[in-house]
């Protein structure tokens, strides 16, 4: 049975919400020691107490994977969204957090007291949910403040869009190599510099030499090398970025979780076939605990080797814990950008075993289930540059928290 995760779409943006009433705390812990700091993010700190809070907002959302991890990464990722917040002189009002609050409440179609009894009723207190919404509320004002004149779409972006699945339009296959650099915590700075020397690279060939040495992709031994694929195929905003390159030419660095993505465009061309767009993703992913040690490698071989679709990895995961296999549809630019790198070099029913999440220590099985195709003839031009607008700002931001983790001093108490 397929298991759809539209509370999981709402967590990939920061604008997630939790409240509730304070729960009785172990005896074990005192009241000083609950509140006092165990991570400073430059000037700021982040308490137990927070921690606990944050985990059980994830819980009572289901969200999946390591929550204790996911908990850290948001909390210190909100730290430096305020932080950048203040520094550009944006503030919220209690006006327009309590909208934002009851605005996500409705996605669940819930009113706002609904939400917050349900959310209390898990220990998840109201100040984490007031928390939560500023810190989100806050970014996206300042990311549009400061990339939306870089993210403006034109008439033939827009055009490009429209033309996709019209039935009318001459598709477009690209020719790309790429090099994902890994950037676990402690050397996200050094891969940055790296990445930036080499998307300054023009030379195809010093480009593959840069791949066999550095870039941990399978796709290494054939110097970054991918074959031929539909540009449609791409995430939306990896879209944007390649048709504005021209052969030879490297993207900027793309950051990923822990890792740092360039893409070289090595050919272009009409296929004189109508292109695709698509509606929707389907894909699964399998958490395997241990990384990317020879031994869950070899684990996901094997569960890969078993199965031939989506629904054969259930099979795979009975008696594990629910949350282990995830199975997700959503739209083309809602699904994580390096979610979304994966599965555009895949078909339905081939895996990749390139991610990982909980800073290194969980393997993802990833498959392609399949693409839910969409013909985009009558689609309203509004639209369709909102949505591209929105990607380009996606990007954007995501490229911002990467240097803002880079330049950060995150201390462990």
């Amino acid at each position: 049975m397929r298991r759809f995760s539209p509370l999981a779409a709402i967590l990939a943006l920061p604008l997630c919400l939790g409240l509730g009433l304070l729960s009785a705390l172990p005896a074990s812990l005192s009241a000083q020691a609950l509140f006092s700091p165990v991570i400073r993010v430059n000037d700021q700190v982040i308490t137990a107490y927070e921690l606990r809070q944050r985990e059980r907002l994830l819980q009572a959302l289901r969200n999946p994977g390591d929550l204790g991890a996911l908990a850290r990464e948001g909390l210190i990722e909100d730290r430096l969204r305020r932080e950048a917040a203040r520094a550009a002189g944006l503030a919220l009002t209690d006006e327009q957090i309590r909208e934002g609050m009851t605005e996500f409440a409705g996605r669940a179609n819930l009113s706002l007291e609904q939400f917050l009894q349900v959310l209390a009723s898990q220990g998840v207190d109201a100040a984490t949910l007031r928390d939560f919404v500023e810190a989100g509320m806050g970014w996206r004002e300042l990311v549009r403040a400061r990339f939306s004149a870089r993210a403006q779409v034109s008439e033939d972006e827009i055009d490009r869009a429209l033309a996709g699945g019209s039935g009318d339009a001459s598709g477009v296959r690209v020719l790309l190599s790429e090099i994902i650099l890994p950037a676990p915590p402690g050397e996200a700075a050094a891969a940055q510099a790296t990445a930036e020397r080499i998307s300054r690279l023009t030379s195809i060939g010093a480009f593959a030499a840069e791949a066999r040495a550095l870039s941990y992709a399978p796709t290494r031994d054939q110097g970054g090398r991918i074959n031929w694929m539909p540009l449609s195929q791409l995430p939306p905003a990896l879209r944007g970025i390649v048709l504005g390159l021209t052969p030879g030419e490297v993207s900027d660095p793309l950051p990923l979780e822990n890792a740092i993505a360039l893409f070289q465009l090595r050919a272009i061309e009409e296929t004189g076939a109508p292109e695709q767009s698509f509606a929707a993703i389907d894909y699964a992913s399998f958490y395997l605990a241990g990384g990317r040690s020879e031994e869950t490698l070899a684990q996901a071989a094997r569960i890969a080797a078993r199965a031939d679709s989506c629904d054969d990895l259930y099979g795979a995961a009975k008696g594990l814990p629910e949350e282990q296999l995830e199975r997700s549809v959503l739209p083309p630019d809602q699904v994580p950008q390096d979610v979304a790198i994966e599965l555009a070099k895949l078909d339905p029913g081939e895996t990749s075993t390139m991610l990982t999440r909980n800073e290194g220590q969980t393997l993802v099985l990833l498959m392609l289930c399949g693409r839910t195709a969409e013909a985009a003839e009558g689609a309203d031009r509004g639209t369709v540059a909102t949505q591209l607008r929105n990607a380009k700002l996606a990007a954007f931001a995501d490229s911002y928290m990467a240097e803002l983790k880079a330049d950060a001093l995150i201390v462990e108490e």
